[in-house]
């Protein structure tokens, strides 16, 4: 039904969320007869809390409340976030939906660790078919169990520890690998303080983020001479601090445009990180955090402790406008698409042809420069970079933002531009 719905109305992703739901969702649904579903369908919405906008948020949900118009099926919505505030408030101003909370950190102690050891269990199953020097009761049953407790309920934990050992165990022991997660009883974060029968602990994150540590310094693992570990880690970090913070996700070669870094080497670096980040096999798809935990721990100082990768916010937004108005100033000109005719609209503009004298990096620098400004807190002075670049570039931009179909946001970037530029005053003699 969606593939038909969506057939039929080819420029159905550049429609609003409201548009798009109707004819992909309540429309194919409703055209169903009484009764012919048995079972209820089930949509599911993951991670609904990192969206850019809460605005964007409530807009889902209430698409989401107007379901219970349909009537001849039965629909289920499940819907994975952290309880942001907009979420809550609008589930819980809607007393009519039936809705069903699950807190995972509510859930039984005892359930988690079943459900990791389960997991730990299938996955280290797998390394073991894969490697012809582990034995079959590899890696033990009191490791995984050993495991199972650091984790502390964490699936991400154990998921990023298999995904270590795996990307590693063609180049290293696995029991070495296993040495690098598992702290030693002298080391254990827990901080042996106990009420009655309830443990506490340091920090909720102290083992995560050791694991997120080990990863990053095992990515510079190759590195013979200091000063040679010393330039990956910068280039490591000024990788990182870009996929952490940019707006839209890019593909490798794209970030390696955008930061002006040879593509191989930014290939390289995000292949060795690929026990943290979803890194494509296709040049063309965007790399993704696993975990958004990971962004939390780059860009906290008191949990990412080794300086070489610590991400200062400020510092890095403030190195992506530079990036991105470099670049624009590199390639924006007059009749970027070569019509040579004033007049034409940007409706009849075919899209290949726009990507292509527009590319993705190009695209993100021209759509999400202000944005990055803004995050900077930088001041804006006469003469200065901004200055120069909009009294070169103001109306190629334009043209930019125009083809790529944002002119509506040509007027936000403005007016945020306006609220952070300083003003020159000349004092009278």
């Amino acid at each position: 039904m969606i593939h038909k719905a969506a057939s039929a109305n080819h420029n159905i992703a550049s429609k609003t969320q409201k548009e798009q739901w109707r004819l992909l969702i309540r429309e194919p649904l409703s055209k169903l007869e009484a009764g012919s579903l048995q079972l209820p369908l089930v949509l599911v919405i993951d991670a609904l809390d990192e969206c850019e906008d809460d605005n964007d948020i409530r807009r889902i949900l209430d698409l989401f409340f107007e379901a219970k118009a349909l009537e001849t099926v039965r629909l289920r919505i499940f819907v994975t976030s952290r309880p942001q505030t907009p979420i809550r408030l609008k589930f819980h101003k809607f007393p009519g939906i039936f809705h069903q909370d699950l807190i995972l950190h509510e859930i039984p102690q005892k359930t988690k660790d079943r459900d990791i050891l389960v997991f730990f269990e299938h996955r280290f199953g797998a390394i073991r078919n894969e490697s012809d020097d582990l034995s079959d009761d590899w890696p033990g049953r009191e490791c995984i169990d050993k495991l199972v407790s650091t984790a502390h309920g964490l699936f991400i934990y154990a998921a990023t520890v298999c995904r270590f050992i795996e990307n590693g165990i063609y180049d290293f022991p696995a029991d070495d690998l296993l040495r690098l997660v598992l702290p030693e009883e002298s080391t254990a974060n827990t901080s042996r303080q106990r009420s009655g029968n309830i443990a506490t602990y340091e920090s909720p994150t102290q083992v995560l983020d050791m694991m997120y540590t080990h990863a990053l310094e095992h990515s510079l693992r190759n590195a013979r001479h200091e000063k040679d570990k010393e330039q990956l880690a910068g280039i490591c970090r000024q990788v990182l601090s870009a996929v952490v913070i940019l707006f839209d996700p890019l593909s490798p070669i794209a970030l390696a445009k955008i930061l002006d870094i040879d593509d191989g080497i930014v290939r390289k670096r995000l292949n060795s990180l690929r026990s943290i980040l979803d890194v494509p096999d296709k040049q063309e798809c965007s790399i993704r955090l696993l975990h958004p935990s990971f962004r939390d721990f780059l860009l906290d100082d008191k949990r990412c402790r080794t300086q070489q990768f610590w991400v200062e916010e400020k510092k890095a937004h403030s190195a992506i406008v530079d990036c991105c108005v470099r670049l624009m100033s590199d390639q924006l000109r007059r009749d970027i698409c070569g019509l040579n005719a004033a007049g034409a609209l940007a409706r009849d503009v075919q899209g290949d042809v726009i990507n292509h004298c527009l590319p993705a990096e190009l695209q993100y620098a021209c759509l999400y420069w202000v944005r990055h400004l803004q995050k900077s807190e930088a001041a804006l002075s006469d003469n200065g970079f901004v200055y120069a670049f909009l009294c070169q570039h103001l109306l190629h931009w334009l043209e930019a933002m125009s083809l790529i179909r944002k002119t509506s946001e040509v007027v936000r970037a403005i007016t945020s531009l306006e609220s952070i530029a300083k003003v020159s005053t000349v004092l009278p003699p």
